[in-house]
């Protein structure tokens, strides 16, 4: 059900009240650059969502257009039902966004950010200390509530990140390559976190271009140059594209969260799995990697085109 207040007709028909978020033909282009282009998609309630792709594959660009952090220049977009472009007030009051660069105040305490969250979500005085109180018990930074977070370790700011965009109690989390810069117990106990919310029946749209954790989501969409090339469980896209491989598959989220790159053997000599996938689909490897040139012209484009929002 869509929160109460009117929401509107998105891709050309009757709204979808099955869908927490939809895309249609979503694009966005920096003057003659193009950065997104037609990408469709249709997210359930409670489902949790990769699009994963390579630096420079417009991930992130479409994480800031559903989050109405950025303009689109072409197509529609909601989330349950408010569109993206027309209410962006009403679907911020929605979701929740953990960003891919730190957007923390390391100045302040952990304590004094998660206020600031709170009040800027209208949370009345009376409930904002038992709220901020259970974040950062969620958190498990209740003995570190007012150090300030310069002090932090890489995974207490990103727990104290994911807590923050909770404190609302968002409708639908937006994760942006969550777990990078993050050692592996880092990355381990921030998994055990989305995990938790992933088994209360939170919505979660994450960007990545780690595979075990792509693997581990319900669906997973591959972008690549800007375009979403295919969507499928991570059993249905080895089904379907993992061709030559022995077996069916790896199991969709056997891979542990570890964030290890998986350079597998001729997979002729062992199941397929998402990293096959996306070298089929794309012709490339999918790894950590230096900006490409297209990657450098998004960026110049950017800066230099700001007027085309």
């Amino acid at each position: 059900m869509s929160p109460a207040g009117g929401a509107t007709t998105v891709m050309g028909g009757p709204r979808d009240d099955q869908a927490a978020i939809l895309a249609d033909r979503l694009g966005r282009r920096y003057g003659d650059v193009t950065a997104v282009e037609s990408v469709s998609l249709a997210i359930r309630p409670g489902e949790f969502f990769a699009l994963l792709g390579p630096n420079g594959a417009g991930k992130t660009t479409t994480l800031h257009m559903l989050t109405t952090m950025l303009r689109p220049t072409s197509g529609t977009a909601a989330v349950f039902g408010f569109d993206v472009a027309r209410q962006p007030h009403e679907v911020r009051r929605l979701l929740g966004m953990v960003f891919q660069d730190p957007a923390l105040d390391d100045r302040l305490t952990a304590r004094e950010n998660l206020e600031i969250h709170a009040v800027l979500y209208g949370i009345g005085r009376k409930e904002r200390e038992q709220v901020i109180d259970r974040a950062l018990g969620w958190a498990a930074l209740t003995e570190a509530r007012d150090r300030r977070v310069r002090s932090f370790s890489g995974g207490m700011k990103r727990r104290l990140e994911l807590a923050r965009a909770l404190t609302h109690s968002p409708k639908v989390l937006f994760l942006d390559e969550p777990t990078i810069g993050l050692d592996p117990q880092g990355r381990r106990n921030l998994w055990e976190h989305i995990d938790a919310l992933r088994e209360g029946g939170m919505t979660v749209l994450m960007t990545t271009h780690n595979l075990p954790e792509a693997e581990a989501c319900d669906r997973v969409g591959i972008m690549d140059a800007g375009r979403l090339v295919a969507v499928g469980t991570p059993r249905e896209l080895v089904a379907r594209h993992g061709g030559g491989a022995s077996d069916g598959g790896a199991e969709p989220g056997a891979a542990e969260h570890g964030g290890v790159d998986r350079r597998a053997p001729d997979p002729a000599r062992r199941g397929a799995d998402l990293e096959d996938v996306f070298i089929a689909l794309t012709g490339k490897q999918l790894r950590d990697e230096q900006a490409t040139a297209r990657d450098r012209l998004v960026s110049f484009a950017k800066r230099g085109g700001e007027h085309t929002r």
